[in-house]
């Protein structure tokens, strides 16, 4: 295509188009170089890497979308969300840290967002926009409302696992969403050249999906591709690649000496300043009155910014968590109660949540079709076509596409297989899902669920039998449930997915075939709250998962002996109920816990330190907790068999305590 006819249509439509394209880059021009100077005056105290000399793209990209289209932006992206509809005003207070930014000061440059307007966050990762978008997208597609969304990232970006997984997902599952790379050609301190050797035009190819090329410094041509481009997403076209090339004029972050790059290479680029392009087809009268217009609101943002107070020390808590709705405790399952499964448990529920909210749609790798490597999903992709979704084995990809889901009003349940896999998504779990809420200040919604399964004890080897739940559990925002039984699988299921938090549920599979009564449908247990499953008087065995069958077995050996034992099930890892252990420390004065996870900086430990601070003065004995020796889980059997504790290891500790 060439230039002239990027351009037709010239007339005072044209020209007013233009106008306004102008106007919009010039608001970011204006608002990133009044940031540059309040970065360099300490107004603004935190990060802040800018993109002068790339405002075309940002406003040609946005041009054709509406409110219900949604974007991602990268950790370069006060363009883009002002380019999407933000007011500056709001970002200026959010780049000072006061209470009345965008994101009450709890984001900053990197992580602005507004779900409202379909800006789904810029983010401090490279590459995470990427899956995010895919989830975002997903959204779109089962809404089927015609809604697209534009994915931006940098040519650095291209490096990440995460870009690759997030195209190949979307070319799978033919999603409306444009992955706009603006090449600036660095990648923070490296050109260009150093970090690839494919073009984007051969790695579209490779996904299988369109590619198209537009000069990112002429507003006009970035807006007329994308004007295309969105019209054949809407009708139900799925992802393009779309390269805009353009040039940062400033270091990678503001303070950088920049000495990997000449003078002369920036000069030049500014020769194709974007907003000189566009000028030069305008009225210099209407451009330096737009100048004019925009200098006033930007000094008037930094104002009233300026006048605002900091967000108060005791908001320190807020947005981490939505409120939850209380839930009581279920009453006492009959005892003539049908008996199931904990991987019945697991069917109905995810059935029962299907069936009830028609947000809700389940995603993993082989749980449609192939109906889970276990068997649990058998059946629901037939009987809700389109929302039970096998993917790649991408599970970065999985979890963001969680993360955009949620934040565009899903409730996703995803699969990650073995919990072991939960390293290779951790970043979606760590920055993303357990963060968004807390850095956009209560903006991000994040109802979603992820599954997951562990257990020792079958020769499955160090990197099948893994109980990770203390990492999880260190990451605020995250809830972790671990349930013991098949009816406390049922409850505790059928809460998360009705839960407005991130929460990990983690099941074991060795209790797959464990038997127990059914409870009713509306079965439902509260996140949260431990449960006192053996009431005792001499010792309290807190435990959670298969290994409480084994505490509770162990409990009765010791009531033989004249020993009282009480056993709890935490249920739900984090948050921790502290009232339930302390109170039961309260009555026994002794605290064993038992664990599958290695020993060492584990749940134990944290209940450990709870009750010599909290509980001290209760104690007549010291907390001890049975658990693996920090040693991975080993694959012969006779070693696992001296790894793992078991009924027998846990009364040894029981009566050892007692004795005290």
């Amino acid at each position: 295509m060439t230039q002239a006819s990027h351009h037709t249509g010239t007339g005072s439509a044209q020209t007013d188009r233009l106008l306004e394209m102008y106007r919009r880059m010039r608001r970011i021009r204006r608002f990133e170089e009044r940031a540059s100077d309040l970065y360099k005056a300490t107004e603004i105290p935190g990060f802040l890497h800018l993109s002068i000399g790339q405002e075309a793209s940002a406003v040609g990209a946005c041009w054709p979308l509406g409110p219900r289209d949604g974007i991602t932006s990268t950790h370069r992206g006060h363009g883009h969300v002002l380019a999407k509809g933000l007011d500056s005003a709001s970002m200026m207070a959010e780049l000072m840290g006061k209470e009345a930014g965008t994101c009450h000061g709890r984001g900053g440059s990197m992580h602005i967002a507004d779900p409202g307007l379909g800006i789904y966050g810029a983010n401090g990762i490279v590459g995470a926009g990427l899956p995010i978008a895919a989830g975002v997208a997903t959204a779109a597609k089962l809404r089927a409302a015609g809604d697209v969304v534009v994915a931006f990232f940098g040519d650095g970006a291209v490096a990440q696992g995460m870009f690759h997984e997030a195209v190949n997902l979307a070319a799978v599952w033919d999603l409306p969403v444009v992955f706009l790379c603006e090449n600036n050609h660095y990648s923070e301190f490296s050109p260009e050249a150093e970090q690839h050797r494919a073009p984007l035009s051969a790695r579209a190819a490779g996904y299988g999906i369109e590619y198209q090329h537009v000069d990112g410094n002429d507003v006009l041509a970035v807006a007329q591709t994308m004007t295309g481009i969105v019209a054949r997403l809407r009708a139900g076209g799925g992802p393009v690649l779309l390269e805009a090339e353009t040039y940062r004029w400033h270091g990678h972050y503001e303070g950088d000496p920049e000495r990997y790059r000449p003078a002369e290479e920036v000069a030049a680029a500014k020769e194709r300043d974007p907003l000189l392009v566009a000028r030069r087809q305008l009225d210099a009268a209407a451009a330096d009155a737009v100048d004019e217009e925009i200098d006033k609101e930007i000094e008037a943002a930094i104002d009233w910014a300026r006048s605002l107070p900091e967000p108060a020390p005791e908001t320190l808590h807020d947005y981490v968590s939505a409120p939850r709705v209380p839930i009581p405790e279920p009453a006492p399952l009959p005892a003539d109660a049908e008996i199931f499964r904990s991987m019945d448990a697991v069917r109905l529920a995810l059935e029962h949540e299907l069936a009830a909210d028609p947000s809700v749609f389940v995603a993993g790798i082989d749980v449609g079709a192939g109906g889970n490597v276990f068997g649990l999903t058998r059946g629901l992709a037939q009987a809700f076509p389109g929302r039970v979704r096998d993917t790649p084995i991408s599970e970065s990809a999985v979890v963001g596409t969680a993360v955009g889901a949620a934040m565009a009003g899903m409730k996703p349940v995803v699969e990650i297989m073995y919990m072991d896999f939960i390293g290779v998504c951790l970043d979606m779990l760590l920055n993303q899902a357990a963060k968004l809420r807390f850095m956009t200040g209560g903006r991000a919604s994040m109802p979603l669920v992820v599954r997951t399964q562990f257990g020792a004890g079958r020769s499955s080897g160090s990197q099948h039998s893994q109980s990770l739940e203390a990492i999880l559990a260190h990451i605020p925002g995250l809830t972790v449930v671990m349930p013991s039984n098949p009816a406390d699988t049922y409850g505790l299921l059928r809460a998360a997915i009705q839960d407005p938090n991130p929460v990990v549920f983690v099941e074991n599979r060795l209790q797959y075939g464990l038997k127990g009564p059914r409870p009713p449908a509306d079965h439902l247990i509260p996140l949260g709250k431990a449960k006192v499953v053996r009431e005792g008087t001499d010792i309290t065995l807190v435990s959670w998962s298969r290994m409480v069958q084994d505490a509770v077995a162990a409990a009765e050996l010791l009531a033989g002996e004249g020993i009282s034992v009480e056993v709890i099930d935490l249920r739900t890892i984090s948050p921790l109920d502290r009232e339930t252990v302390l109170a039961s420390l309260a009555k026994t004065n002794r605290l064993v816990i038992a664990h599958e996870a290695v020993r060492d900086f584990g749940v134990g430990a944290e209940l450990a330190a709870m009750a010599v601070d909290e509980g001290f003065w209760h104690l007549d004995a010291p907390v001890t907790r049975v658990a693996p020796p920090s040693v991975p889980a080993p694959y012969a059997p006779s070693l696992e068999r001296v790894w793992l504790p078991s009924r027998d290891t846990i009364a040894e500790t029981l009566r050892r305590i007692a004795a005290v």
